[in-house]
């Protein structure tokens, strides 16, 4: 059973490596993926999901303004028909002295599942799909 997985980097960022090496990462263990590249909106993360029918999205953001391009992500995917997609976002979230601690708070309080700072290795965020796909039941 293949995994589908929308990827992209949110709003007017243009840092594209860091997602670049996690997608050749994920489809050398067998993820589909779906990548739309830079400049990415809501919209085309949602609208993407829902033509290829993704089990995820996984959303990068070096510019550090990921906290105001994401507010309201997981309202419009729930409102979408996607209550039960994953959210995956990583990268270089937010501008300023905030502690990690609770940058990822304020993040999974906007209903990602999984917060990541850039310093993640694509071998952790790919153990956290193969567990929380197994966990929805899903063997990968």
């Amino acid at each position: 059973m293949s995994v589908t997985l929308v990827t992209g980097v949110i709003g007017d960022d243009i840092h594209n490596i860091g997602i670049k090496v996690l997608e050749h990462a994920l489809r050398n263990n067998g993820f589909n993926i779906v990548s739309l590249g830079i400049g990415v909106s809501q919209k085309e993360f949602i609208d993407a999901a829902i033509e290829t029918k993704a089990d995820g999205i996984l959303v990068s953001s070096l510019s550090g303004h990921a906290k105001v391009l994401s507010e309201g992500f997981r309202q419009k995917c729930t409102e979408a028909g996607l209550e039960n997609i994953l959210l995956y976002i990583g990268g270089h979230l937010f501008i300023g002295d905030d502690k990690w601690e609770d940058v990822h708070t304020y993040f999974e309080d906007l209903g990602y599942n999984r917060v990541y700072p850039a310093s993640t290795l694509p071998e952790e965020v790919i153990a956290a799909l193969k567990s929380d796909f197994q966990q929805r039941g899903r063997q990968l």
